[in-house]
């Protein structure tokens, strides 16, 4: 066994640029998968942080609203705030306005009536106060640090409108940048109208009496009512079939990367040790030792692989948290397990022909190979 494993780190050594082109082709094939899903796995996670200072107790959106549509257009008159607010045990409800745009980057644009949505949790400012008027904006300090940062009094562009900046809050209130719910809908040409509302409960156990009482009012038997906890549990691959497919897209092309570089490797590396082989078997050596010696040098160049690509993804991501601060990155450790798993797998599959072929040569014919 030390003899055959001396053998197979100096096979290795022997061809040092085919062997770290292998390693390297696996740790692409990781670092294509940790980083593109911790991208799109960021999005959903983000959306929690993002929304986890607002205060809310409910959300109120129409009844065939689906994820997508629930996060961009204004479907509804925001006037029925005021039926929402009537209601007992209900001490706030504010209309809101969420719009995904493409026109700076991928971004959710939300509009706020902001009286009674500071009344679900205090805003927390960094600099500056609340907008005065209509044509100005709040950011949060993340969007604030982008860039050469943001000031205030600063003017930015929303849907090719200048807004200028009048306060800058601590991050976690539903967006980035927050407008008027007038001013958005203005721009949007959705006046008076609002995506969802959310609600303040006097009491944690009375959460559920609001559910019905919002059922029992005539026009709103068919909305969707939730808690936060359950609005946020919405945002999973699982609730997003395009995100999955996307998913199982960049996995499959990954995989099969790493398998072709590592078929090609091998299946090279076996022809130029034909006579190696030949030897190999005239002293003993079974198919089974010959099979492994090609699958346990295989297995060596995808965990060194594996171990590049997990430290080359987590550099990655530090490069593109500072790069751009509002993206949200989440390569969490099940991943990161999951994803190496998948690129030793595919690694050794690749090299499966290669060690049967190798198992299969005739050991006179192999002697005679020149």
């Amino acid at each position: 066994m030390p003899g055959m494993n001396k053998l197979i780190f100096a096979n290795l050594l022997h061809r040092p640029l085919r062997s770290i082109v292998s390693v390297f082709a696996v740790a692409i094939e990781v670092v294509m998968m940790l980083s593109i899903i911790a991208i799109m796995m960021g999005q959903l996670t983000g959306q929690k942080r993002m929304n986890n200072g607002i205060g809310a107790d409910l959300t109120v959106r129409p009844g065939n609203a689906t994820f997508l549509n629930g996060v961009s257009g204004a479907p509804i008159s925001a006037q029925l705030s005021t039926v929402l607010a009537k209601l007992p045990h209900v001490t706030v409800a504010s209309p809101v306005i969420t719009n995904i745009s493409m026109s700076d980057g991928l971004e959710v644009l939300w509009g706020i009536d902001y009286p009674t949505y500071s009344q679900l949790s205090p805003f927390i400012y960094q600099a500056g106060g609340p907008m005065q008027r209509p044509d100005d904006v709040i950011v949060d300090d993340v969007y604030a640090s982008t860039g050469n940062g943001h000031h205030v009094g600063d003017t930015i562009t929303i849907l090719k409108h200048p807004f200028r900046i009048t306060g800058i809050f601590d991050h976690g209130k539903g967006g980035r940048k927050l407008i008027s719910i007038a001013a958005l809908g203005e721009l949007l040409g959705s006046d008076g109208k609002a995506s969802a509302f959310y609600l303040k409960v006097d009491r944690p156990e009375n959460i559920n009496k609001v559910i019905d009482e919002i059922h029992a009012t005539r026009g709103l038997e068919n909305y969707q009512v939730m808690t936060m906890d359950e609005w946020y549990s919405l945002l999973t691959p699982d609730r997003i079939p395009a995100l999955n497919t996307a998913m199982r897209v960049v996995v499959g092309i990954a995989v099969i990367i790493g398998f072709l570089v590592i078929f090609q490797s091998m299946y090279t590396s076996v022809l130029e040790r034909t006579r190696e082989i030949g030897i190999l078997k005239s002293m003993g050596a079974s198919k089974t030792t010959i099979v492994t010696v090609v699958l346990r040098e295989t297995a060596v160049l995808a965990v060194a692989g594996v171990l590049v690509g997990v430290a080359l993804s987590y550099a990655v991501k530090a490069f593109l948290g500072q790069r751009f601060p509002t993206l949200y990155l989440d390569m969490s450790m099940a991943w990161v397990f999951k994803g190496a798993a998948i690129a030793f797998v595919g690694s050794v599959c690749g090299a499966l022909y290669p060690a049967w072929m190798a198992s299969r040569k005739d050991p006179i014919d192999a002697l005679a190979y020149e």
